[in-house]
């Protein structure tokens, strides 16, 4: 099954996170959509080398993102409620054509078949 995707306005990038003593990273990317009369903020978390990958990004690049939700459960006790929370885990991006900068989000998506069309302009004989 294909993992989903999400397209929007980056609207916030928050700086590297680490947590605990084995440094798990984690960054916050904010997309906007406009929804006729409202808003729509997604958060997306990007984890460990995926960090790194946001570099590329700038607020206002339009870019899909590919994402999995994932979940957990927490209480504090047996007593207690518990809470469960969702999040979305960003896999990889891709800047959308005619948004934000030039080469943003080329090192979040690599599509295999761009060679190919580089290759067709250039008149290559093989």
């Amino acid at each position: 099954m294909k993992d989903p995707t999400v397209r929007g306005t980056v609207h916030l990038i928050e700086e590297t996170k680490t947590f605990g003593q084995k440094g798990f990273r984690k960054r916050l990317v904010v997309l906007q959509q406009e929804k006729g009369t409202f808003t729509n903020y997604i958060p997306i978390e990007f984890v460990k080398d995926g960090c790194d990958a946001v570099d590329d990004l700038g607020v206002g690049d339009e870019i899909e993102v590919t994402y999995r939700l994932s979940g957990r459960r927490w209480q504090r006790d047996e007593a207690s409620e518990a809470k469960y929370f969702l999040t979305a885990e960003g896999l990889s991006f891709r800047q959308m054509a005619g948004g934000g900068r030039p080469d943003a989000g080329s090192r979040g998506s690599v599509d295999p078949n761009d060679a190919f069309a580089e290759a067709a302009d250039d008149d290559v004989p093989f």
